[in-house]
């Protein structure tokens, strides 16, 4: 207790985004100002892929992409909305961009331990086996240094006592980013990127796969395909923001 009280006087506990002080032992990562500014998932949402309808009205239903075509996974939740056009300002998107293209990795372990508490609820009912990144190519990974799925992973799996292989699958095949490519490319551009990792199983075990953000579905629903191919008796995904237009 006092070494917390102590560590919060020399290092007070700050605003992710834009530095205000937050209160000592505070469990929010955002001041309440730029955590107004962020939306969070809540209901309605679609039951498998948690696409949430953003006119905030009805029960929870599939939506038009789930009826078209059944994901791999079992169920995908997010804990922050994650606004697709670039928005000056926007605490969550700035906040993301700096820890994953401007290599602040120190951002990562909070992000990280949010995820693990604002999204337990979401898998109350799940006992997961194993907690496994979505992997980065090899070449990419030397570029930014970090997997920064991994980072966020770690910290879920310390928080809810899971354990986390970031080798059970491998990104086998380098891809273009997707970030300019259309839904349907994007499906196309990752078909067949993910394998296996050499020596590593996952039958008969549920997965839990941790990625940054949650845009179309195409990687995680790739990886959720590789690995159910594995034998993983089901695949289930958590990301901390989920893109919406």
């Amino acid at each position: 207790m006092r070494l917390g009280w102590l560590l919060d006087w020399i290092y007070p506990p700050r605003c992710r985004f834009c530095g205000e002080p937050l209160p000592s032992h505070a469990e929010e990562y955002f001041c309440s100002a730029c955590r107004e500014r962020i939306r969070i998932v809540s209901h309605p949402l679609c039951p498998t892929c948690g696409r949430p309808f953003l006119d905030g009205g009805g029960e929870d239903h599939l939506c038009g992409s789930c009826l078209m075509r059944s994901p791999y996974f079992e169920r995908a939740r997010a804990w922050a909305c994650y606004p697709t056009e670039a928005i000056e300002g926007h605490p969550l998107r700035d906040v993301l961009q700096r820890f994953k293209y401007g290599r602040k990795l120190s951002l990562g372990k909070p992000l990280g331990r949010l995820m693990a508490r604002a999204c337990a609820p979401f898998f109350h009912d799940c006992t997961f086996d194993v907690i496994v990144p979505v992997p980065l190519h090899p070449k990419r990974l030397r570029w930014r240094g970090f997997n920064q799925a991994l980072v966020l992973a770690r910290e879920v799996g310390r928080g809810w006592g899971v354990p986390v292989d970031p080798f059970i699958l491998v990104r086998s095949r380098e891809t273009p980013p997707q970030t300019q490519l259309a839904e349907e490319e994007r499906r196309k551009n990752v078909r067949g990127a993910f394998a296996l990792g050499r020596g590593k199983t996952v039958q008969e075990r549920f997965v839990l796969l941790v990625d940054d953000v949650y845009t179309s579905g195409a990687t995680v629903n790739e990886c959720s395909r590789t690995l159910c191919r594995g034998g993983a008796k089901g695949v289930y995904v958590l990301t901390l923001a989920r893109a919406v237009s």
